[in-house]
């Protein structure tokens, strides 16, 4: 009895994404205006516009200065109409969002803006890394 390579790539494949899925966390994402900087992380080094700051939830004292995550929207926290796109974005940990922060993610207007409409303002996220 021998192994058919496509099944097994379709296996490994099917479970890739399962894995992937389960390693996802939900939280809230707000948004915050330009510019982006300066930021705890990088001072007044510009490290583009798909950036976040995050809440002491994901801060650690600093280690997530760095960090990516692949966020994506999942439905709205408030009763905006059609909060949601399709899609993900990708963002950078520049700054930590200590006081005010309303999510867990702080993201940038111009990377909360490829996931959902500013005008939700708030929404429920995935993200991992």
């Amino acid at each position: 009895m021998g192994f058919n390579i496509g099944s097994v790539f379709l296996m490994v494949a099917i479970v890739s994404c399962l894995i992937s899925v389960a390693h996802a966390a939900q939280g809230n994402a707000v948004y915050y205006d330009p510019p982006y900087t300066p930021s705890k992380c990088y001072g007044n080094r510009n490290k583009g516009a798909l950036v976040a700051g995050v809440s002491d939830a994901l801060w650690n004292g600093g280690a997530a200065c760095g960090r990516r995550y692949r966020v994506s929207c999942v439905r709205g926290a408030n009763q905006a109409p059609k909060p949601c796109r399709q899609g993900s974005v990708v963002v950078t940990v520049v700054d930590y969002c200590s006081r005010g922060c309303n999510g867990i993610i702080n993201l940038s207007k111009d990377a909360f803006s490829r996931i959902a409409d500013p005008n939700a303002g708030n929404v429920v996220i995935q993200y991992n890394q």
